[in-house]
């Protein structure tokens, strides 16, 4: 099978749909009128460069190459995948469409990002209704693995199966939706949580703040790794689903939401939500929000991912079934206190080796700190670069396990700085590991050793001269 992949739209989500086939080895033709496309294309896929490649702990294929088309016929002839991101219009998407059908392999598959066109209604008038599909993918696309997945009865099984493959083999999780049904299945549910939002706000409940809030400090981290119907089966204790429903069923009929009331748009309740909207942002740009955005995605996905849930397993299946290689024949002072998080632990079950280093750097940036080289002192153009370190493992360190680091000041004179660290069980005293670290103060402009600021360089020598004399 041909990796190439044509994108009919160079927005934010077909942006998104290229970052994913071309970063994962896709040759990708990308069709969009707008003279800016090519610009908001590669934004999107910059931030994609550098976000989604930190999900896995093996390297990406090699980049497919981009081409940016100027008609439609150049961009879909011959194209494995062609993705539709048009603005969301029946009209225009069944004229896109219909377009896009006159050039396509017989075998090549049409996807509409569609949030809530039927596919049946999107086959209308279509030259080969039997190719075109749902395919509604979330924002940031690069990112987030669920697609919805929705075909009708013109769509053969197998090829539905076949739309599947390539989906997954992109790192994506094809949502198959049973039936067809306007707004598929994610859009409803997103809708039903945005009309009760909105009259929380229009009946002065809650600020858009607020109702953010209440999602992302709650409910939403638990429905980022297990969901509804799970949460609840929780919730309703080793009785499990059925406890929760009867405790919690009769609930249901009580007058707390106003769901399927949805209050009237007006202008000042537009302009209410959007003030409020300005002021959460603090000045922020979108731009800001997009890279705080991924930040923040790759920190819980890589998460979810050590502890092989969610959409972390997810990202262990496509690493190990699309992205692993072969390996190839090479040659190669009280400053912490602390319990081991889980995910600092391997496959042995005991605390990873590069770990260490982050605990003795820790402890060694507490020193700093102590002794005036902090982070006013850094911005200030000083800092202290560590030079060499010789660790020693001497016993397991567990998941959950309290230890302490104590840190010896062995050596402070002129730009030289060097620390012995002693890493302990917290109770009981037990040696885990030591740490041999010699650091030299440098200039941050010139990225070159030099002498301490006096006041930073008097503490380092009393800490040494009372260290040397204990």
């Amino acid at each position: 099978m041909s990796k190439i992949a044509a994108i009919v739209g160079g927005g934010v989500i077909g942006g998104g749909w290229a970052a994913r086939f071309l970063l994962n080895g896709w040759d990708v033709r990308v069709f969009d009128p707008d003279p800016e496309a090519p610009r908001k294309v590669s934004e999107v896929l910059a931030r994609a460069r550098r976000s989604l490649p930190m999900l896995y702990d093996v390297a990406m294929p090699s980049e497919g190459e981009i081409t940016y088309c100027t008609s439609l016929e150049d961009a879909v002839t011959g194209a494995t995948w062609v993705q539709e991101s048009v603005p969301e219009s029946l009209e225009l998407k069944r004229k896109v469409l219909q377009g896009i059908g006159e050039f396509i392999s017989p075998d090549a598959f049409i996807g509409s990002s569609t949030s809530g066109f039927t596919p049946t209604a999107l086959q209308e008038g279509h030259p080969h209704p039997d190719r075109v599909v749902v395919t509604h993918p979330f924002v940031p696309v690069y990112l987030l693995p669920v697609v919805e997945l929705v075909g009708s009865s013109k769509n053969a099984s197998e090829d539905i199966e076949k739309a599947q493959d390539i989906l997954r083999s992109v790192g994506m999780y094809p949502l198959r939706v049973r039936a067809e049904i306007d707004a598929h299945i994610a859009d409803r549910l997103l809708e039903a949580v945005w009309r009760e939002s909105l009259w929380l706000v229009k009946d002065g409940i809650a600020t858009t703040e607020e109702i953010d809030n209440a999602i992302r400090y709650g409910f939403g981290l638990r429905w980022a790794q297990m969901g509804l119907f799970e949460t609840y089966r929780i919730g309703g204790g080793e009785a499990g689903m059925a406890h929760f429903l009867a405790q919690f069923g009769p609930a249901l009929k009580w007058p707390w939401t106003k769901l399927m009331d949805v209050p009237e748009l007006t202008d000042e309740l537009v302009k209410t939500i959007a003030d409020q909207s300005d002021a959460q942002a603090n000045g922020a740009t979108i731009a800001d929000l997009e890279a705080r955005r991924d930040r923040n995605l790759v920190v819980i996905l890589r998460a979810l991912r050590q502890q092989d849930q969610a959409a972390g397993k997810l990202l262990l299946e496509h690493e190990e079934n699309e992205l692993k290689t072969p390996l190839t024949e090479t040659v190669p002072m009280v400053t912490v206190r602390r319990v081991v998080p889980v995910d600092w632990t391997d496959y042995n079950g005991h605390m990873n080796e590069g770990r260490y280093g982050q605990v003795f750097s820790d402890a060694a940036d507490a020193i700093m700190r102590h002794v005036g080289a902090d982070l006013a002192y850094i911005d200030e153009g000083n800092s202290y670069f560590t030079a060499e370190t010789n660790v020693t493992y001497l016993a397991e360190t567990h998941a959950a396990d309290p230890f302490v680091v104590e840190t010896r000041v062995i050596q402070g004179e002129g730009k030289k700085l060097r620390l012995f660290h002693e890493m302990r069980r917290e109770h009981g005293g037990e040696l885990l590991a030591t740490c041999d670290q010699f650091m030299l103060h440098v200039s941050l402009e010139t990225r070159k050793s030099c002498p301490p600021r006096p006041e930073v360089l008097a503490r380092v020598e009393a800490l040494a001269k009372s260290h040397a004399e204990a």
